[in-house]
């Protein structure tokens, strides 16, 4: 069952007795507990009939006897063990009889950050009920998220406002969602968020100094690169998160590169990337600044770079300006059509 489904069913009041959800997008998974809890008991009704363990501290036998007890004064049961990972193997064995006769009149629902399919509990658990996972956003999936959020809330962005939230914020739902909050309190009574008000409430310079600095390399302005990478180090920048960031920006425009080659249409191309789509043009501008032998060239010296940068009395800022230069300069060695 995928979350789409979960929400459906959820709406429909077609609970399922046995229910395992899992993964790492942890705002989506609490998110989906709260509309399950809101459904399936009243306030009122859930000091009698809701239970909520951790797995570090439970046994089976506790499980099994509050799984069996019949609901007061209401439809359901519900009980929730979280840290479902930690559940001992003893545990899962006592657990395994229940999964395949479960009482009607109660919801058990386990929370994990992963499962491992190996195992007899989880095997039974696919036949018997249904496992739900909860995957990280791709970056290219982000800006609908932000729609459907904004649209929730009677509210829109316009584009150019919605690719600089993407870009300061990232892809931490739970980071967007608190940010949407400030911002919509911010705007008040407007329906339509524009750039300056981005500009306004969601500010932070160190991510946008390292975009500029990745747009100036790959736009290959040496001037500009370097007077940006000299204010992120400044800031305080780790110089090893500085050096991956720009191997995370080569390898997307590499990418991008070599999809353009293979003649794929331009609308496939922020999918196979996992890129937000708002950015493309300029990427793909960036991209075609490269052959694909500067790139194999690229990756090489980012190897170096990055022994260099571990190496003890390697100095970051000449190390990084070294490669900076070597990236951006039209007269290095890595000139366009080399």
């Amino acid at each position: 069952m995928t979350v789409a489904e979960l929400s459906r069913a959820i709406d429909q009041k077609e609970f399922p007795n046995l229910l395992f959800l899992y993964g790492e997008e942890t705002y989506l998974l609490e998110k989906s507990l709260r509309q399950l809890l809101d459904a399936v008991l009243a306030v009122a009704d859930r000091d009698f009939n809701f239970d909520n363990f951790s797995a570090r501290d439970v046994r089976a036998d506790t499980i099994l006897d509050q799984a069996r007890t019949f609901p007061v004064f209401a439809s359901h049961r519900l009980i929730l063990i979280k840290d479902a990972q930690h559940l001992s193997s003893d545990s899962m064995e006592g657990l395994l009889p229940y999964l395949k006769d479960p009482s009607p009149e109660t919801i058990l629902v386990f929370v994990s950050d992963k499962i491992d399919g190996r195992r007899k509990f989880f095997q039974d658990f696919k036949k018997c009920g249904t496992l739900v996972e909860f995957k990280k956003l791709y970056d290219n999936q982000v800006p609908a998220f932000i729609r459907e959020q904004a649209r929730s809330g009677g509210r829109s962005f316009t584009e150019d406002a919605l690719a600089l939230f993407c870009r300061r914020v990232g892809s931490n739902l739970q980071e967007i969602q608190g940010e949407l909050t400030k911002l919509f309190a911010y705007i008040g009574d407007k329906t339509l968020v524009d750039v300056a008000d981005v500009t306004a409430i969601v500010s932070d310079t160190r991510v946008d100094s390292v975009f500029e600095l990745t747009d100036a390399l790959g736009m290959r302005k040496a001037q500009n690169a370097q007077r940006f990478l000299v204010r992120i180090l400044e800031e305080g920048s780790a110089p090893l998160l500085v050096l991956s960031m720009i191997v995370r920006h080569f390898r997307q425009l590499w990418k991008i590169h070599e999809l353009v080659g293979l003649k794929t249409p331009e609308k496939d191309i922020p999918r196979q990337v996992g890129i937000n789509p708002y950015f493309l043009k300029g990427l793909l501008n960036q991209a075609g600044r490269f052959s694909h032998h500067h790139y194999q060239d690229l990756f090489e010296r980012f190897l170096e770079a990055d022994l260099a940068l571990k190496s003890s009395g390697a100095h970051p800022s000449a190390i990084l300006g070294s490669l900076v230069s070597e990236i951006a300069s039209p007269a290095s060695s890595l000139t366009r059509g080399q």
